[in-house]
């Protein structure tokens, strides 16, 4: 069984930064996806970035590409997100999710949930 906590959301001004956290414990290892999602009031869940480890690939949404870095750190079972040049529109939950296998931007492929840590961008 995987478990997933996120932690590192907060409220930042337009233009800040947020670094985001992930500890995995379970049998987790560079053979699962790991990757981050986001929902807004409203909205549906969307992709926002995911690396495969296995074969040291990373994945990002248009709209956070540039300003978003994913990580991962094998040895402590890690997952971070660094976001630069935030935006009023990344305000959302982010969630923590993992996979065995390849990577995808589609939720229903994700096993594995965090609680989610929320983000809010003011203007």
């Amino acid at each position: 069984q995987v478990k997933l906590v996120e932690s590192g959301g907060g409220s930042v001004q337009t233009g800040g930064s947020l670094r985001l956290s992930c500890a995995a414990s379970g049998d987790i290892h560079s053979t699962y996806c790991m990757g981050w999602f986001r929902q807004a009031p409203g909205k549906e869940r969307e992709g926002v970035a995911a690396i495969y480890a296995l074969i040291g690939s990373t994945y990002y949404a248009s709209s956070v590409k540039g300003r978003f870095t994913i990580s991962r750190d094998n040895a402590n079972n890690r997952l971070y997100l660094q976001m630069d040049s935030l935006k009023p529109d990344d305000t959302a939950m982010y969630y923590c999710a993992a996979r065995y296998g390849g990577c995808w931007f589609d939720a229903s492929f994700f096993n594995y949930w965090g609680q989610g840590t929320q983000v809010t961008v003011s203007s």
